[in-house]
């Protein structure tokens, strides 16, 4: 059974088998009398379920304070053409009844929202329902609202994931509030959940009606983490010695993950090949998506052949400079073709700058030495020891006079 604004859940066993799913019902509850809708037959290990599963007062799915989310309920009858009637007109006085209770709520300066109100079918009682960050002292607005509408007030606190069920809507998606109509319990969504899926961190595209994280985000996440079990989380690095390659994402339907590489861009990778792409990457070989060869093993204890599946790389490593050499050369060729144009002729005029200024250093030097060598010291002249070649006597400092005017005395 589903019952009441904030959508209560009741485990009705005195029911009659041949009611359809949908029937319109009235039942008595921990609240009163109130129409009820049948939502289908269940076990009573699945409602032994649900009432484990679904907290009772003070937490989400439930109003603070109020009835619990799962109870069992009592038929009285079917609902004929004067009960919906009856229900017709009561939710238009709860619409007259909203706006005059948000007025008088001003004069009293109450930092709380009203939501919505709700009449039972018989009338003797009236919830208002509404959201506040902080306890709220309403016992004043309590006895105006009691001497206005002349019967019994309720007044419920429920979160602000509760105010988007019991005031419905349509979500982002185009479609009506899955907590509206078929979701019965708010499960926990964490930013986790829309990291693992790869999703844009933007508020107002995860974001529900409420505010918080959108249910949504948790319906394929156990498929997600089960696609992730084994690979290393999104953002990661794997070092090569001659790339850095980012892992980005996976493609859950494709079941690959979505690698950056510097060299050539995006590549998407199977996951069951992931562990084999590190080893040859790891390695410092450039991976290819060749097909996947088998290679057959015989051993002396075990006559049978076993395939064990190898993936051929673009080069392969030999022993020896030769093989080391040639993935050298391919790298830069690769590099080369990758790269824009503009950038390799910026960076061939550099390196041919760099030679020439090398070549006039070089060519310097040497003209400096043969000066020096070729130099002929004339019959009486001196050359002091510290002297550089090409270079004559060194000149002796000149001494510096004293600051003051005072000429200094000799010393006896």
């Amino acid at each position: 059974m589903i019952f009441g604004k904030p959508r209560y859940l009741g485990f009705l066993s005195d029911a009659e088998n041949d009611m359809a799913k949908g029937t319109q019902i009235i039942l008595s509850s921990a609240r009163g009398e109130e129409i009820g809708v049948l939502a289908g037959p269940i076990t009573k290990e699945q409602a032994e379920s649900y009432r484990n599963d679904l907290t009772l007062n003070g937490t989400e799915g439930a109003p603070r304070g109020g009835e619990p989310a799962f109870q069992d309920v009592r038929f009285i009858r079917e609902a004929n053409e004067e009960d919906r009637a009856e229900r017709i007109n009561q939710e238009e006085d709860e619409n007259r009844i909203l706006v005059k209770g948000r007025e008088i709520l001003k004069s009293h300066e109450l930092e709380m929202k009203l939501v919505d109100v709700e009449f039972l079918l018989d009338r003797k009682k009236l919830f208002f329902y509404f959201t506040a960050e902080q306890r709220v002292d309403f016992r004043a607005y309590v006895r105006d609202l009691a001497k206005e509408f002349k019967t019994r007030i309720e007044l419920r606190q429920i979160g602000v994931r509760d105010e988007s069920k019991v005031v419905k809507g349509i979500s982002p998606c185009g479609m009506p509030c899955c907590c509206s109509y078929w979701l019965n319990r708010f499960a926990p969504i964490c930013i986790r959940m829309v990291k693992e899926q790869n999703l844009a961190l933007n508020p107002t595209k995860i974001s529900g009606i409420c505010g918080r994280l959108m249910c949504c985000m948790g319906y394929e996440h156990e498929h997600y983490r089960d696609v992730w079990k084994g690979l290393p989380g999104p953002g990661s690095k794997i070092k090569t010695p001659t790339a850095n390659y980012i892992v980005s994402g996976i493609d859950v339907a494709e079941e690959k993950v979505r690698i950056i590489s510097p060299g050539s861009g995006e590549m998407f990778i199977d996951v069951k090949d992931f562990g084999i792409f590190r080893e040859t990457v790891m390695r410092g070989e450039v991976w290819s998506e060749a097909p996947v060869a088998a290679a057959v093993s015989f051993t002396e204890d075990d006559p049978s052949a076993t395939v064990r599946p190898e993936r051929k790389s673009e080069t392969q490593k030999t022993p020896g400079s030769e093989a080391g050499e040639e993935i050298k050369d391919r790298r830069e060729t690769q590099e080369k073709e990758t790269r824009p144009a503009s950038e390799v002729k910026e960076e061939t005029q550099t390196r041919k700058r760099k030679k020439r200024r090398n070549n006039l250093s070089r060519k310097r030097d040497k003209e400096v030495q043969g000066n020096a060598t070729e130099r002929i010291v004339p019959e009486g002249e001196k050359v002091s020891d510290h002297a550089l070649p090409g270079q004559g006597e060194r000149k002796r400092p000149r001494r510096r006079r004293p600051k003051s005017g005072k000429t200094e005395k000799p010393k006896q």
